[in-house]
């Protein structure tokens, strides 16, 4: 066994990659979360001791079945009460806005494989506070930051997207852009499943809130997510607290990581 095999990010003993792949931090704990989940199906007998670890990253059918009787029988997901999602509609009415339109640039920082993504994010950060730095009046250094570094082909036209609706957007962006009052460049990164966006929005058209009977059924979902996100966050955080994990950060995770 080579000294890169022993090195390798690892659950139990599993490996999550090969010596020939190169995985960006996300990437890793995507798999050691998945991985520890795979585990602890088999542990609660709901899937075979001989089942492939996984190859590439993805599980077997019979796996993946597996998790999700897992997730079923472990996790307690309580239905939100009408209160709740009345608080919730009344807090972020802006979400649920029919016809909202956004004109937005950005510069975007890909992640790609093999990228060093710490180093990434310190160029898109560097990049985010010289944009905030621009005075008023004077050189558009966002179109500069965006025709020279940004990896979408917007960038030749200063990282102009245009006009968008939250349906032109990948849901992970759109949550960063629609229903709030921001207006010019976001004191934040936006993440993506593209990369890291350094975002300006340039205008906003409010579009029209519905009444709460009209969305209750997606405002039940939303507090749904949200209950199922915390409640599989804090079950990693019990598997990862059992487990032996070599070479992944996943108290750095602030999401949980499966797909």
């Amino acid at each position: 066994m080579s000294l890169n095999t022993l090195s390798l990010p690892r659950i139990n003993g599993v490996p999550l990659s090969d010596e020939q792949e190169t995985l960006s931090v996300e990437e890793i704990r995507q798999r050691a979360c998945s991985e520890l989940l795979r585990q602890a199906a088999i542990e609660a007998g709901l899937l075979a001791r001989d089942d492939p670890a996984p190859s590439g990253g993805a599980m077997s059918e019979a796996a993946s079945a597996a998790v999700e009787a897992l997730l079923d029988q472990e996790l307690t997901l309580p239905q939100p009460s009408e209160e709740a999602c009345r608080r919730h509609h009344a807090a972020q009415r802006g979400r649920y806005a029919v016809g909202e339109r956004v004109q937005v640039r950005h510069v975007l920082f890909a992640v790609t494989p093999g990228v060093d993504v710490n180093a990434l994010r310190q160029r898109a950060e560097g990049c985010l506070l010289d944009v905030r730095g621009t005075a008023p009046g004077g050189e558009d250094r966002f179109a500069v930051a965006a025709a020279a570094t940004s990896n979408c082909p917007s960038g030749a036209e200063g990282g102009a997207l245009g006009w968008l609706t939250s349906d032109d957007c990948a849901p992970e962006f759109a949550r960063e852009l629609f229903g709030k009052p921001e207006v010019g460049v976001l004191p934040r990164l936006v993440h993506s499943r593209f990369g890291l966006h350094v975002v300006e929005v340039l205008a906003r058209e409010p579009g029209l809130a519905p009444a709460f009977e009209a969305v209750k059924s997606a405002v039940e979902q939303a507090l749904r997510q949200q209950t199922f996100t915390t409640a599989l966050r804090q079950y990693l955080q019990l598997l990862a607290g059992q487990a032996q994990v070599e070479g992944v950060d996943l108290e750095a995770s602030a999401t949980p990581l499966v797909q």
